[in-house]
């Protein structure tokens, strides 16, 4: 394996032997007890003792233990040589007398020879399986003190080592006159390193580091198997056999241990590969065809070995890791796997075991080519059953059985339609396990049959290739398709509701959910969730129906008839399992997404959360994206910043590797709207052109994507100070002041940016038809508490400027107490913190201060730096007698007093903050799209404005004096 040599994560290990070398040479003798399970690097470990010990001029002697029936004293005399002098090996003449001397004569023999002056060291390797000589004397050894000039290293395994050596290791541990080196499984980090590319995708190196971490137990001789063996589960071979090759070449030093098992011991081996895992003592006997008693004592000879182990105390066993009895199994004669096979089928039909405990023997048969008569007709429905089993969790299995039923199924034209039946359901597991260029293949190959399709099997294969063109992110296709079949079917439609025609009007909701085009399948879904109702037996799809047609009356706004469905809707779903006829996740998001527009805000975080776990397979990536984005607009809510980072990041991550721009867009949107709170107001610059470039992943005219980005866009825009850019970005992207591009349930809080915009802007006709529009579409939504309270943020904004300040305040503060009653501290503590001001002109800065304290500790308590910075310069205007208000509240002019950088214009506001950070004026100009000498310009212009003449007195006055100004790069 790549970079194993330098042995990543191995630095405490390292260091341990570095320091035993050092007392060496310095005339301290050491036994170290090096122990570790196979595979965590013990030989590693001693190659390098070996290299830093001859480094140092030290005599190095190494040595491997062969078994119990070695010789006496085998792996002492390979060390040091029969005659006990090497030629290599300085001092006294003489031979040891391993045969006829005591132990202790032995003991003061080896001492002898441990004469050389940079000292001795002595590798004694696979020590657990030390011949009992070499044990007796090794104890006796560990009961007096070392010799001086004697490092002497003992590797093995503790669960093979005799008790009697483990007991007296303990023992002179505890007395001090041993050192114990315990290699620890690898750390995710110490994986990565092993991994090319990593640092070329760092958060996808990271996640596959992780994945691996978990697969390996951190050991890396199982690593490096399972890269041998292409771990990816995204990605893995249609058949286990196919990585048979690799793998075996890998694990050559295990395969040799596995054939120094005795027949009847590798035979009972052999039957626990075939049953897998977790297996018991007497299924390995029936499989095996041995009497229980030899079984038995196989196993405890495998226990042994440590090639099986005990799950506990019920009886179940299993391997010391899953990759051995792949490996075990692969190297089956086929002859007797597919014997055993046929008796493990036998033993799971007997005792009435779920198919897909079975479906693995009836591949094996079928794979095998056994000469069985009828076998097909058998092992075929173990299949098809088994495949539907486990195709929610384990996609890419049932895609691999469904096509080994496919190549045994007959090819008589009687059994066309079964075939066809199987077909699709292979393109299912196939789109499931994100295997989607295949899947798309197969559906058009199964569209294109020779003198069409059937009913209802035309309709099952339009809604597959409509799904997997939606996951590929075709969505004109998949409209396109879902129409030819959507725009013939009799209306109204027929009940009971075939569940081909369910599936296909799901599929279609579902190209329009994500293109934000809801409102033109609503009518459509709420005729099928009707028409399911009738049909018996389908209540997975009817409940599937059912959240479609409220997701799609919550998206369109209209709340008054979506609040009640979307409840009962979780009801439905809460009741049922996760399976959902393998639509739980799609029907997840679109539950916790209609949830989160009527804002049953703590249902939406359960369900999405829910959906996110049950995605599976390769697909997941497609769906968990919009579990992702919701959970982060759920936990930006709910005040957790880094949280609500990390999702995005996530999301942005998966964005990134299937190819969706819109998905990386809106991730990098919704980082940079978390980034605007929990960043320090230094960083606003960064923050907005990490915003502004999520818009421009974006596809434009692809609904929610491009909409949900251009909202965040213009909030940071206003928050950063620049409010003619805020309003320029709602009134460009969101199709002029009715923003009709933009989703309707989000209307209110955009009308409210739009109108503190304006008002900043001085367009006081502008800012009062978006008050309007803000109080209008908040009854429409029927003034559910958030979206009444975005709309009281504009009246209040209107009535400041009305000449009205009670009014103001009195607004402000009843929108406020409401975002406080949602937990919604990052909105709470910007309202108050925005309407301080407003409140001190009304009543008194006395009136303004406590409910700006509470807002402060609101906002410390989640991180939101911003808004503590922003809080701490209004209170210290309170107190000194001045209004205040940052950038983007309702008392805030263009010369805010609590703003240093309030005399700039919004241009300039960026060159200084940029400035301030330490950017060269190339730099600068580089990163606003100006030439140097207009940055120059610029800063001229700044420096007589706030009265500083140079760029160090201008960090200080924007960033305090004790505001570093470098910083790390948002990423």
């Amino acid at each position: 394996m790549a970079g194993l040599s330098a042995l990543p994560g191995r630095d405490e290990e390292r260091a341990a032997l570095a320091r035993a070398v050092d007392g060496l040479t310095g005339g301290r003798g050491t036994v170290l007890d090096l122990a570790a399970d196979p595979g965590l690097g013990k030989t590693s470990l001693l190659h390098l003792l070996a290299r830093l010990a001859a480094d140092r001029g030290a005599t190095v002697l190494r040595a491997r233990a062969e078994g119990p029936d070695a010789k006496p004293y085998q792996v002492y005399r390979d060390a040091w040589g029969d005659d006990g002098h090497r030629p290599d090996t300085p001092g006294s003449p003489g031979d040891i007398p391993w045969d006829t001397g005591a132990d202790r004569d032995l003991l003061r023999a080896l001492r002898d020879r441990c004469a050389d002056p940079a000292g001795t060291v002595l590798l004694l390797d696979d020590f657990h399986h030390c011949d009992p000589a070499s044990a007796r004397l090794t104890e006796r050894l560990l009961g007096e003190p070392p010799p001086d000039r004697l490092l002497l290293v003992l590797a093995h395994r503790p669960r093979q080592a005799p008790p009697a050596l483990l007991a007296a290791l303990d023992g002179a541990k505890q007395a001090g006159a041993v050192v114990r080196i315990e290699p620890a499984p690898l750390t995710t980090a110490a994986v990565a390193a092993l991994l090319p590319g990593t640092d070329l995708l760092p958060d996808a190196g990271a996640h596959r580091a992780e994945r691996l971490r978990a697969a390996s137990g951190g050991n890396p001789r199982i690593l490096h198997l399972l890269l041998a063996a292409g771990p990816d589960p995204d990605h893995w071979p249609e058949r286990s056999d196919a990585a048979a090759g690799p793998l075996l070449r890998a694990a050559a030093p295990l395969v040799a241990e596995l054939d120094t098992l005795p027949s009847p011991v590798a035979e009972v081996l052999a039957a626990a590969a075939v049953l897998g895992e977790p297996f018991r003592l007497g299924d390995v006997a029936r499989v095996a065809g041995e009497h229980t008693d030899r079984t038995a004592d196989a196993l405890a000879e495998l226990a042994r070995a440590d090639l099986v182990r005990s799950l506990g105390p019920g009886g179940d066993l299993a391997f010391r890791h899953p990759v051995l009895g792949r490996l075990v199994h692969h190297r089956l004669n086929p002859g007797l796997r597919l014997t055993a096979h046929r008796r493990a089928l036998a033993l799971l039909e007997a005792r009435g075991a779920p198919a897909a405990a079975r479906a693995r023997h009836a591949e094996q048969l079928l794979l095998g080519g056994g000469p069985a008569e009828g076998l097909p007709a058998l092992a075929l429905p173990v299949l098809v059953e088994g495949a539907a089993e486990v195709v929610v969790r384990s996609p890419a299995t049932a895609a691999r059985w469904l096509r080994t039923a496919l190549e045994s199924a007959p090819a008589d034209a009687h059994d066309a339609r079964t075939r066809i039946g199987l077909a699709l359901d292979r393109c299912r597991a196939l789109t499931a396990a994100g295997r989607l260029e295949e899947a798309r293949a197969l559906g058009h190959e199964i569209l294109r049959t020779p003198g069409g399709l059937p009913e209802p099997l035309d309709v099952r294969a339009l809604a597959v290739c409509v799904g997997v063109e939606r996951l590929l992110g075709r969505y004109a296709e998949a409209d396109a398709m879902a129409r030819t079949v959507v725009d013939r079917l009799p209306r109204p439609l027929p009940a009971p509701l075939p569940a081909a025609t369910a599936d296909l009007v799901f599929d279609h909701g579902l190209v329009h959910a994500v293109r934000g085009t809801a409102a033109e399948v609503r009518a459509l879904a709420h005729e099928a969730a009707a028409a399911a109702a009738a049909s018996p037996g389908a209540e997975d799809g009817r409940t599937a129906l059912r959240v479609l047609a409220a997701f799609c009356d919550s998206y369109a706004g209209d709340f008054a008839l979506a609040a009640p469905e979307v409840e009962r809707c979780g009801r439905l779903v809460d009741a049922r399992p996760d399976t959902v006829a393998g639509r739980a996740p799609d029907v997840l998001a679109l539950l916790g997404c209609a949830e989160l527009y009527v804002e049953r805000f703590t249902d939406a975080h359960r369900h999405l959360s829910r959906g996110l776990a049950t995605a599976s397979g390769g697909a997941h990536k497609h769906v968990a994206v919009n579990h992702l984005l919701g959970l982060s607009i759920l936990d930006q809510w709910a005040g957790r910043l880094d949280l609500a980072q990390r999702h995005a990041r996530e999301a942005e991550r998966l964005g990134t590797e299937i190819g969706a721009p819109d998905v990386v867009g809106l991730a990098m949107a919704m980082r940079a709207s978390a980034l605007l709170w929990a960043a320090p107001r230094r960083r606003t610059a960064e923050v907005v052109a990490l915003a502004e470039q999520g818009l421009r992943h974006t596809v434009p005219g692809t609904g929610w994507w491009a909409g949900s980005a251009v909202g965040l866009l213009a909030q940071a825009r206003l928050v950063a100070g620049d409010p003619a850019a805020c309003l320029r970005t709602l009134l460009e992207e969101s199709g002029g002041e009715d923003l009709h591009l933009l989703q309707p349930a989000a209307h209110p809080s955009l009308f409210a940016l739009m109108t503190t915009a304006a008002l900043l802007c001085g367009d006081l006709a502008t800012a009062r038809r978006s008050a309007r529009a803000a109080d209008a579409a908040a009854e429409r939504l029927g003034r559910l508490p958030f979206q009444q309270s975005q709309a009281d943020r504009a009246a209040a904004a209107m009535a400041f400027a009305d000449g009205d300040p009670a009014r103001a305040a009195e607004l402000a503060l009843r929108a406020a107490r409401v975002l406080r009653r949602l937990r919604m501290p990052v909105q709470y503590a910007w309202t108050v913190i925005a309407a301080a001001p407003v409140l001190a002109q009304a009543h008194g800065p006395a009136a303004a201060l406590g409910p700006l304290d509470r807002a402060l500790d609101a906002a410390r308590a989640c991180g939101a730096l911003r808004l503590c910075e922003d809080g701490a310069r209004v209170r210290a205007a309170l107190t000194a007698g001045g209004p205040g208000g940052p950038p983007g509240s309702p008392g805030a002019s263009v010369a805010d007093p609590s703003d240093p950088a309030a005399p700039l214009s919004a241009r300039e506001r960026e060159v200084a903050e940029l400035a301030a950070d330490g950017l060269p004026s190339r730099r600068i100009a580089e990163r606003l799209v100006l030439s140097p000498r207009t940055v120059d310009t610029h800063l001229g212009s700044i420096y007589r404005k706030l009265g500083v003449s140079s760029r160090s007195a201008l960090a200080r006055l924007l960033h305090g004096p004790g505001d570093p100004a470098g910083r790390d790069p948002i990423r």
